[in-house]
């Protein structure tokens, strides 16, 4: 799980109402989701530079955009978001900035019934671009304060590669 699902599971229970599952995978496994749930229409959503935000059929999606969103033509819904990153053998990579590396055994963690969800810490560097809007704003209030020194630590250092002067870098480093 990734965003504020992989928040919920750090934290040991549901926060808030949630629209959809949002989990993380390699860019090269994504091709294995896509088969697994062929009753989905796949979108590539993002904006490229210098556009807002707009959605394409996937095929059509110009290569470099990370957001999949799984269309219920059924249910009529929005019904998985899949973060497709790019990791390289057993490490995960920051899109965001490249420098940014952690092994696969330190970026995902699972809770006591197994379920995997991407660490706290980096869901936080990702959160904090759109740190403005309610709910990231309110993920980052519920997971900071239960972050070890060594989390925090990563993630002030993080914050100041792809947020430099980030208002939660100071919260952080308390």
């Amino acid at each position: 799980m990734a965003a504020g699902w992989a928040i919920d599971l750090f934290i040991g229970g549901e926060s808030r109402t949630h629209e959809d599952l949002e989990i993380v995978v390699a860019r090269t496994s994504f091709d294995a989701i896509r088969a697994a749930l062929p009753e989905l229409t796949w979108f590539g959503a993002g904006g490229l530079a210098g556009e807002a935000g707009r959605i394409w059929p996937l095929d059509d999606a110009p290569v470099e955009l990370h957001q999949t969103w799984g269309w219920d033509s059924v249910n009529e819904c929005w019904r998985l978001d899949v973060f497709r990153e790019p990791w390289e053998g057993d490490t995960w990579v920051c899109r965001r900035d490249p420098s940014i590396r952690r092994p696969i055994a330190d970026a995902i963690e699972r809770d006591p019934t197994g379920i995997p969800y991407l660490a706290p810490e980096i869901v936080l560097l990702f959160k904090a671009k759109h740190a403005d809007r309610g709910k990231d704003a309110a993920d980052f209030a519920r997971a900071w304060p239960l972050l070890d020194v060594q989390r925090r630590r990563w993630l002030a250092e993080a914050l100041r590669l792809v947020h430099p002067g980030h208002d939660w870098i100071t919260l952080v480093e308390l």
